[in-house]
């Protein structure tokens, strides 16, 4: 473990936090100044930073900015007189973990020290574990066949069109194609050309030029330019307006392409990946595709399986989500029995793998015990009659990174909401006899990343729309899904 670093321009500060960190054997490095801390963090970085807000040559919150800047993780104490309320709460704004009044008792100052390293060790650990995750789950057959064509593909610069319902996890393939790839020291850019408005999508696609519309006060480049020597995928491209079908194809044919309100060509160098849930042939014959376009489009197509074709990769999955569900909300994964996962076996999951994460996500904060059992699922896979749900978002899945929704028979009625009340109750009740610590903050968190999760999956990560659904401000569900570390 690293050092706790203490910078306080009062030797005597710094003498009882180092004497006090040290008989509970933390190491620590003691600073006068923030100029001193600058220079230190050009060669090394400590596991807690704790600062004064007011010293000779600089200021703590300054101080503060400019590691956030650098170490956007790392944990912040900032220590503060009782008459700087002011200083405290801009502390917070910039992103400190907590401050520290003075005058202050020792005990309590090493046991938020404390609290800090431990925040900051589950975040190496967390981040760690990301870093080790594999890009994509599955030992069914089906999927080795999709492994073993994204192997074949990755190489080569060749359009692929990739096909499959909603949830089957598109983007993670494109990704995969792009990682692995010539291509993969430039950048990936996804667009969904159904999440955007028909008049906004060609200046997204190819940007615009200076007074080209009402409200285009500057050039803005579009996402061809953006992926220039790197991947473009095309999300949705059934929903493509057909006016823009034939600006599309002239740039897949020549690279060629201009800003809207522009007359200067550009030309671009990227690979374009497209994914679709529709039957473009269907949508070819029905006249809303364009034929030539299509077979620019379908040069190599890549087919994903439903979840239920594909039984054998629910557990893996399944403990797979449980644990990354876990990591987000700042507990302790879930374990589900044998009996439990049999169950989900059976169920068709129409929503694919998106709906398997959506409902390891609700187990996660749901389920009353550390050990899921089969009653502990929710009503639909059990085949209790509830009231009709919200559909599913629509929203093309990626296996392993998206918002995750709560069930939706979670709040149908009020029979239903009595039941989830007592759930809530029941997980109170054991973390206060358990002695568990800060039982409310960590149930707030659990229930305010449960809701913005749903908000933002049945807006389709639109956070302005999520905002009003939810009743809340634009700024508050910003600040929300940064403390809560759902952004993602």
């Amino acid at each position: 473990m690293k050092p706790i670093w203490v910078v306080d321009d009062d030797q005597s500060i710094r003498f009882v936090l180092e004497k006090a960190l040290q008989r509970e054997e933390f190491q620590v490095r003691c600073f006068a100044s923030p100029r001193e801390v600058l220079k230190a963090l050009q060669d090394d970085a400590p596991q807690v930073l704790v600062s004064d807000i007011r010293m000779p040559g600089g200021s703590g919150i300054d101080l503060l900015a400019e590691v956030k800047r650098r170490h956007p993780g790392l944990p912040v104490i900032i220590m503060t007189a009782y008459s700087d309320l002011d200083s405290a709460v801009s502390a917070f704004q910039g992103g400190a973990f907590e401050y520290l009044p003075k005058p202050f008792d020792v005990n309590k100052a090493v046991e938020l020290i404390r609290r800090a390293v431990e925040e900051s060790l589950r975040e190496e650990v967390a981040d760690a574990a990301q870093a080790q995750a594999p890009e994509m789950l599955g030992q069914a057959g089906a999927m080795q066949d999709v492994f073993r064509a994204i192997g074949r593909l990755s190489q080569s610069n060749v359009t692929v069109m990739i096909t499959g319902e909603s949830g089957t996890g598109k983007e993670l393939v494109a990704r995969a194609l792009h990682k692995h790839s010539p291509r993969a020291q430039g950048p990936f850019v996804a667009i969904n050309t159904a999440a955007i408005p028909k008049d906004l999508l060609e200046s997204e696609l190819f940007g615009h030029e200076r007074g080209a519309f009402t409200g285009a006060q500057t050039t803005r480049r579009g996402r061809f330019e953006q992926a220039d020597g790197g991947t473009l995928f095309l999300d949705e491209i059934g929903d493509m307006p057909f006016d823009l079908q034939t600006r599309l194809l002239r740039v897949l044919s020549d690279g060629q392409f201009y800003r809207v309100g522009g007359h200067q060509p550009l030309k671009t160098n990227v690979r374009v990946i497209a994914a679709t849930h529709q039957n473009l042939e269907e949508r070819v014959r029905q006249g809303g595709f364009r034929e030539d376009l299509y077979h620019r489009l379908n040069v190599i197509r890549l087919r994903l399986p439903p979840l239920r074709e594909r039984r054998d990769d629910i557990p893996m999955l399944t403990r797979f989500f449980l644990g990354k569900s876990a990591r987000e909300l700042g507990v302790e994964a879930k374990r589900i029995t044998d009996s439990a996962l049999a169950r989900l076996a059976t169920f068709d999951f129409p929503g694919n793998v998106r709906q398997l994460e959506n409902l390891c996500h609700w187990l996660t904060v749901m389920a009353p015990a550390q050990v899921v059992e089969p009653k502990d699922l929710p009503p639909e896979l059990l085949g209790v009659p509830t009231a009709p749900a919200v559909p599913a978002a629509p929203a093309d899945a990626v296996a392993g990174a998206s918002p995750a929704a709560l069930p939706a028979a979670a709040e149908t009625a009020p029979a239903s909401t009595a039941s989830w009340l007592a759930e809530l109750e029941r997980e109170a009740r054991r973390r206060l006899e358990a002695g568990e610590p800060e039982v409310w903050a960590s149930l707030t968190r659990l229930f305010e990343g449960g809701l913005i999760h749903t908000a933002l999956d049945l807006t389709r990560g639109r956070r302005i729309e999520a905002a009003q659904r939810l009743g809340i401000g634009r700024n508050t569900i910003t600040r929300k899904i940064q403390e809560l570390g759902l952004d993602d």
